[in-house]
């Protein structure tokens, strides 16, 4: 009823309009967008080969003009590069994008985009994208709404740096503004089928054409795609990470004149797809051989305790033989086994509407885009990622997350003095409602493996285990631990019965925790933008633009639980007869390890019931300064000055809401907890573009200097959400210690987090019909020295110990592309052939946001290819095509796995101990080939 309603609206605000403005004029353009479709069309409709990248039209400044005339840095792709490629979604325009990197994580809808480096990790949603997206002008909640098809694209722009003077929602990092085809007054369309390899099959189409003759337009497309998954369940006999999907949009065109126009478009995708499964890529156990000596480690020869404890705890409930770790020593066997009943619910529904008018009113031209939006995810899954039944997500209804959007963007532009001065300036509203729901439980195994956890800490000796028992002690372990065997003392002096009672309490924490969760956040966002070019002389211009944002957010959340276990735990070992085992130098650790495993995440039955609220307000001034000069007519130069901004907002998990251990943290919850603070970005380039008919070539060299960076980390257990900056004043290494006690800044907190280097891109037109364009970046995106974790100075949390200094996470050094592209033609009958291959190679990088050196990804290339043969003005086609066609092997994001140890490499290396986690990966998708067909009208 609200996209009803917010469409009828709309048409209404057309009717109401006067035809007055039909026979008026005007220098400037009313609708850009579609402008741009027009103007990369006709320069399009002779030879296509003719076109080189730099004639690409794109509306980055919401004015229609050449890529090379934009004193901005900025891909843009066209639907012909990314039909070549067979690019369907944002992810795989990567490919062709240097500076852009895209992954998606536990779900789809976990998608993060980065550039130059810089991005948000998607797993939690009340965090905002710090490159956001745009499709058709609508601002997109969240980056994983683009990983849906498509449908018929007219081009893609990757907008490189701070965002926010030129429309809608403001961004840090960049933005990605898709433009799909409009429909048209003449009639044509397209229909195409592919098959592939895994079962894969896809079909798309689209039909435009006029209702009325020159007043008004349609146009339909839709998308239907199957395809079987990468991995395979062996205990289950199935297939993960498939693919399910459709999606259709409806549009209509009404321009009753040249000066006027209206375009409604509605669109609806559905997705039902068993999202993500993840292979073990670590399971070594590492040892520190020198206690006291920092910098080294041992594998531990006679295994990971762990890997025990899981293997002894799938005997005793009848799994089969190695399926714990079924892909063994090769991950890449993509061999998984996951729960039997622990069902996967990934239904993604994700829907809307907009309107855009656009109306020269002769010395100034009004746009207006409203629109409403309303995406929904589930996400039952089993979360530990092997077949033993440690935590899920049931499938009852109570997790998912969800949003509905609501926004409104004016924008009013024109000329004045003559064409001295190009001004624009606007109004943006957004109203979003976020709801998270989450149902995360203990299952029936995680009893049995939490106790055998902590007996195989205290003593890695498997005959102390016996997972059937309580407490997982073995009658030699419950004997030896109580000092019971000649020769051997309590193990814990006069509290051993008291820590071994816990232990046995532990044991009981089967299928219990969260009932349901409910995170309400509604977010109010006003600003008012200008954008402004001033041409100083023929050659020289100034762009200055201005934005006041203002942001409001309200937050709630109502807690459900029963996790009983977790307060009977709390009591026994921090006010039983021992008294406050917590604070007991010896039994410290122990203590608040078995407390911490009883109330992972703060999962209690003492929340049960409890709600939290709070609200923040921000106000916010940003802008941007660019000075461009073409001292030729083939040449611009550059130079430019941004200041960006993302808001702040609420951790979405209750884990922030204080140390698990503790019955302090429910009895004094507050929301202010999980509040972080917002993201600022101070951000510097210069750049040149060359164009010519054989040659083009862009060079842009930047810095950007971020202050509370926001960074998203899953550290086994939970999720941690810090604004990194830096301190003013030397900590003495206290930001790489293992204590949260040491590190807080007392001077002045700075930008925490720099990305520079430069962006070189070439293109080469030799010949009619041959394209070759290539791209590198190189892009040095650190962490600055001397970290905390907050605005206000708050220690760095220690699992990030390793981020001073060091390159970030998903941050490649070095990216390269290359695309080539031949079409030549075949006699004199109209036919052409294709012949199109493109490349990526990307350097080495880290793919965990703490770095651990067991989530290292090796530098790797990626080659797409195609040949086809095609008929007379692309009546029809037939193409055979391969993505990842050499089969390179590599992962998205590797994690730690949830509860299964603690303790990475580096961790031993720097602070001694044992290194017991296990570490999996999410991976990227193997060689993919296939035939497509497809035909023009």
């Amino acid at each position: 009823m609200r996209l009803t309603a917010t469409l009828l609206s709309t048409a209404a605000a057309v009717l109401a309009l006067p035809a007055l403005a039909q026979d008026q004029t005007s220098p400037v353009t009313t609708n850009a967008a579609v402008a741009g479709q027009s103007d990369t069309a006709a320069a399009q409709s002779g030879d296509t080969e003719m076109l080189n990248a730099g004639d690409i039209v794109v509306t980055a400044t919401r004015r229609a003009e050449r890529l090379a005339d934009v004193p901005i840095s900025i891909n843009a792709v066209s639907q012909a590069a990314l039909q070549n490629s067979g690019a369907t979604d944002i992810r795989q325009l990567a490919q062709l994008a240097p500076s852009l990197n895209v992954s998606s994580t536990g779900s789809e809808a976990n998608a993060s985009a980065r550039v130059r480096g810089i991005g948000t990790v998607g797993d939690n949603p009340g965090l905002e994208s710090s490159v956001t997206v745009f499709i058709d002008g609508v601002y997109r909640s969240r980056t994983g709404s683009g990983l849906n098809d498509l449908g018929e694209v007219d081009r893609v722009e990757v907008l490189r740096g701070p965002q926010g003077t030129l429309s809608g929602r403001n961004s840090s990092a960049g933005a990605i503004n898709i433009y799909t085809k409009a429909p048209s007054f003449d009639f044509g369309g397209y229909a195409e089928g592919t098959y592939g390899n895994y079962d894969f099959y896809r079909v798309a189409g689209a039909i435009t054409g006029p209702i009325v003759k020159d007043l008004l337009a349609f146009r339909i497309d839709g998308v239907a795609s199957k395809r079987d998954g990468f991995y395979k369940d062996v205990v289950n006999d199935t297939d993960y990470n498939n693919r399910n999907r459709w999606f259709v949009r409806g549009q209509l065109l009404l321009e009753p004149s040249p000066d006027f126009s209206v375009r409604l478009i509605g669109d609806y995708t559905w997705r039902n797809e068993k999202c993500c499964g993840a292979v073990y890529v670590d399971t070594r156990e590492k040892t520190d051989p020198t206690p006291g000596v920092p910098g080294d480690y041992a594998i531990n020869p006679a295994g990971n305790r762990i890997v025990s404890v899981m293997q002894q705890v799938a005997a005793l409930r009848g799994y089969p033989a190695g399926s714990v770790f079924p892909a063994g020593n090769d991950p890449y066997s993509r061999r998984i086994a996951f729960t039997p009943g622990r069902a996967y619910s990934n239904v993604t529904k994700d829907y809307g509407g907009s309107g855009q008018i656009d109306w020269n009113l002769g010395s100034a031209a009004l746009t207006s885009i409203t629109a409403y939006r309303e995406y929904k995810s589930d996400g039952a899954n089993d979360i530990d990622a092997n077949v033993l039944d440690i935590g899920y997500r049931p499938n009852d209804g109570n997790n998912y997350r969800r949003f509905h959007t609501f926004t409104q963007e004016l924008r009013l532009n024109g000329e004045a003095f003559g064409d001295r001065l190009n001004w624009l300036i606007g109004g943006f509203f957004s109203n979003e409602d976020l709801q998270v729901v989450d149902n995360l439980k203990f299952g029936r195994d995680y009893g049995a493996f939490a106790a055998c956890r902590i007996v195989a800490t205290i003593n890695p000796n498997a005959a102390l285990r016996n997972p059937a028992n309580p407490g997982c002690l073995s009658a030699a372990g419950s004997a030896i631990l109580q000092g019971q065997v000649p020769g051997t003392t309590a193990a814990f002096g006069a509290a051993t019965p008291i820590v071994l009672g816990s232990i046995r309490l532990l044991s009981t924490l089967n299928d219990l925790g969260t009932t349901r969760d409910v995170y309400n956040q509604n977010s109010k966002s006003f600003a008012v933008f200008t954008h402004n070019i001033f041409r100083l002389t023929d050659r020289l211009s100034l762009t200055a633009g201005l934005r006041w944002t203002r942001e409001q957010k309200d937050f709630d959340a109502t807690f459900g639980n029963n996790n009983t276990v977790c307060p009977q735990v709390q009591a026994l070992l921090g006010a039983g007869p021992g008294g406050n085992l917590f604070n007991n130098a010896q039994l410290a650790a122990l203590t608040r390890g078995i407390a911490t495993l009883a109330c992972t995440g703060n999962s209690s039955s003492a929340l049960n019931g409890r709600t939290i609220d709070d609200k923040l307000r921000e106000n916010q001034v940003t802008g941007t300064a660019v000075l461009s000069w073409k001292p030729t007519d083939r040449l611009m130069t550059y130079a430019s000055y941004s200041r960006g901004y993302k808001a702040g907002g609420y951790n979405l998990d209750r884990s922030d809401l204080g140390d698990a251990y503790t019955a302090a943290t429910i009895a004094n919850i507050n929301g202010s907890r999980l509040r972080f603070d917002p993201e600022t970005v101070n951000a510097y380039e210069v750049g040149l573009k060359y164009s010519s008919r054989q040659f083009t070539f862009n060079l842009a060299g930047f810095r950007s200097e971020f202050k509370n960076f926001q960074l998203n980390t899953f550290n086994g257990t939970n999720y941690v959400v810090e604004n990194i900056g830096s301190c003013s004043d030397g900590l003495n290494g206290a930001d790489r210690d293992n204590s949260l006690a040491t590190g807080a800044c007392t001077g002045d907190v700075r930008y925490g987090v720099v990305s520079q280097g430069f962006e070189a891109e070439a293109g080469f037109y030799p010949a009619d019909h041959l394209a070759i364009n290539m791209g590198y970046t190189f892009a040095d995106t650190k962490y600055r020295r001397n970290l905390v974790g907050s605005d206000a100075g708050a220690a760095l949390d220690p699992a990030l110990f390793l981020l001073s200094g060091s390159q970030m996470s998903n941050a490649p050094r070095n990216v390269i592309t290359t695309s080539v592209s031949w079409n030549p033609p075949i006699g004199s009958s109209g036919m052409s052939a294709l012949f199109y291959v493109d490349q990526r190679t990307v350097s080495d990088y880290n793919t965990g946001s703490d770095l651990f050196i067991e989530k290292e990804q090796d530098g790797f290339t990626l080659l797409n290819a195609r040949i086809g043969l095609r008929g007379n003005q692309d009546r029809w086609a037939i193409e055979v095509w391969a993505q990842n066609l050499l089969d390179t092997e590599y992962q998205q994001v590797a994690f730690n796995a949830p509860f299964q140890g603690a303790g990475s490499q580096q961790q031993v290396q720097a602070f001694g101990g044992v290194g017991n986690q296990l570490f999996a990966s999410f991976l990227a998708e193997p060689r993919t080939y296939g035939l497509t067909l497809r035909t023009r009208f």
